[in-house]
C-alpha cells in the first residue's frame, strides 16, 4: 500500500506539471476580467464534473484538451482530481511547450500555482502543490489532461 501511495504521488506530481521552478519572467498578466472569470469557470466545471464521477470528468478532460493536442489524452484510471488555483499567480507563459512537445501551443498560454488532490472511490488518495497550464484560445479555454504516471 505504501508503495502505490508513494507511485501516486510522484504521478501528481507529473500531473501537475512539476519538475522544478517555472522559467520566465515575472510580468503582469495581459488578462481581462471576462478572460479570469473564464478561467475560474474552467476549473470549477473541472472541479463539478470529478463530483460527478470519474467518467463526466474524464469526458469534460478530452473535450476540453487543448485542439492541437487531442491525442495527448490520458486515462485517470477511475480516479478524479480537484484542483484548487491559487489566482495571484496567474501569469502568462509564453515560451511553455507541453512535456515531449517543442511547439508552443496556439493561443495565449497561462500557468498558475495549483493545489491537485487525487481522489478514487469517495477516497483522498493524496495533494499535491504544482502548476498547470491553460491556454486562452479563440476566446475558448482549453487545458491539458493529466496523466498518472506509475
Amino acid at each position: 500500500m505504501a508503495e502505490r501511495v508513494a507511485v501516486l504521488l510522484v504521478a501528481l506530481a507529473l500531473l501537475a506539471g512539476c519538475g522544478g521552478p517555472v522559467a520566465g519572467t515575472a510580468r503582469p498578466v495581459r488578462l481581462s476580467d471576462d478572460g479570469r472569470a473564464k478561467f475560474k469557470e474552467y476549473y470549477a466545471r473541472v472541479n463539478k464534473a470529478g463530483e460527478e464521477g470519474a467518467s463526466q470528468q474524464s469526458k469534460l478532460l478530452k473535450d476540453t484538451q487543448h485542439p492541437d493536442f487531442r491525442q495527448k489524452t490520458c486515462d485517470l484510471r477511475g480516479a478524479t482530481i480537484k484542483v484548487e488555483p491559487t489566482w495571484t499567480t496567474l501569469r502568462m507563459d509564453a515560451d511553455w511547450a507541453p512535456p515531449g512537445e517543442k511547439a508552443h501551443p496556439r493561443g495565449d498560454v497561462y500557468v498558475v500555482a495549483v493545489t491537485i488532490t487525487l481522489r478514487k472511490e469517495d477516497q483522498e488518495i493524496g495533494s499535491q502543490i504544482g502548476s498547470m497550464h491553460v491556454v486562452l484560445l479563440d476566446d475558448e479555454v482549453y487545458g491539458f489532461a493529466p496523466c498518472l504516471g506509475g
